[in-house]
């Protein structure tokens, strides 16, 4: 049977506790329900974005490479989560070596690391919000390796490869998504 998001959001809050990790958890479920919609149309956006909701769900417990989000993936099989779900997340985390061959995964890769950076970008505007960040300044934050110094911005690089879209369109799309929630996300 399917889980629902009332049983995703149950998992995420059990094992997450800290504001900004939930925070960060319900922005790349936003960012997946906006890339089921353009990238697999007919496709469950509800499920996309359970894939964005608990693609860290384990990672305040289980930090290390060797267990995020491989422990994850275990209690999400244990709970009835499917399989495209757990290895779209497996996926995310390149380390893994999970390839990334559903459009479900792809999104989730090239939506991870840039909605983190996104939200940094909005919190040293002058009104710390969202709505004040132009792309041309994310593309040139990006490049900054001071700036946000624990986003990949390889992992961006690559993401909107393997979605197969250009930089300034992929961070115009997320951030009109993010902005949608700016409020619950704090920016």
């Amino acid at each position: 049977m399917a889980k629902t998001r009332d049983e995703a959001l149950e998992l995420l809050h059990e094992f997450t506790k800290t504001d900004s990790l939930r925070k960060h958890a319900l922005a790349v479920e936003r960012a997946m329900k906006a890339c089921a919609a353009k990238f697999a149309p007919g496709e469950d956006p509800v499920r996309w974005g359970m894939a964005g909701l608990l693609h860290d769900f384990d990672y305040e417990m289980y930090p290390n490479a060797d267990q995020h989000p491989y422990v994850g993936s275990k209690i999400m099989e244990e709970r009835g989560f499917d399989e495209e779900l757990r290895r779209a997340i497996l996926g995310h985390a390149p380390y893994t070596n999970v390839p990334r061959d559903t459009m479900m995964a792809k999104a989730l890769f090239a939506c991870d690391e840039l909605c983190g950076f996104l939200v940094a970008c909005a919190l040293v505007q002058p009104g710390k919000t969202l709505a004040e960040v132009k792309t041309s300044s994310v593309k040139k934050k990006l490049k900054d390796k001071a700036f946000a110094r624990s986003v990949n911005r390889e992992d961006i690089y690559n993401g909107v490869a393997e979605l197969g879209v250009e930089l300034e369109e992929h961070i115009e799309f997320v951030k009109g998504a993010l902005l949608e929630i700016a409020g619950t996300i704090g920016c």
